[in-house]
């Protein structure tokens, strides 16, 4: 099994639409192939990430979620604010960064 982790970061007045993109996701990974499931963690701490896990098949199934016009359906919104605030001049509301992992124990 191949899991990977997209860290979130939100600026604070953001984090209430985050939340909101969330909970009303297109749910669109869920169609891919290789896709066992996701959680999305909201952290306890209010400096910390929002974590999404996401658990596949294989890596490569991971990869063409990434290349698939699901992924750019499913993430159209958050990209759709980030576009908006570089518009406006601002920084962009949210930066992700992913991480991959491999099982070792269960």
């Amino acid at each position: 099994m191949f899991v990977a982790i997209n860290y979130i970061s939100c600026k604070e007045d953001y984090k209430i639409r985050f939340e909101q993109l969330m909970s009303s996701r297109a749910k669109e990974v869920d169609t891919m192939p290789g896709f066992i499931r996701m959680e999305v963690l909201k952290p306890n701490d209010t400096h910390n990430d929002y974590l999404i896990v996401s658990h596949w098949v294989t890596e490569d199934h991971f990869i063409n979620w990434k290349k698939s016009e699901q992924f750019m359906k499913g993430h159209k919104r958050g990209f759709e604010d980030i576009v908006n605030a570089r518009k406006d001049g601002n920084e962009p509301p949210m930066k992700s960064t992913f991480k991959t992992y491999r099982i070792l124990s269960d």
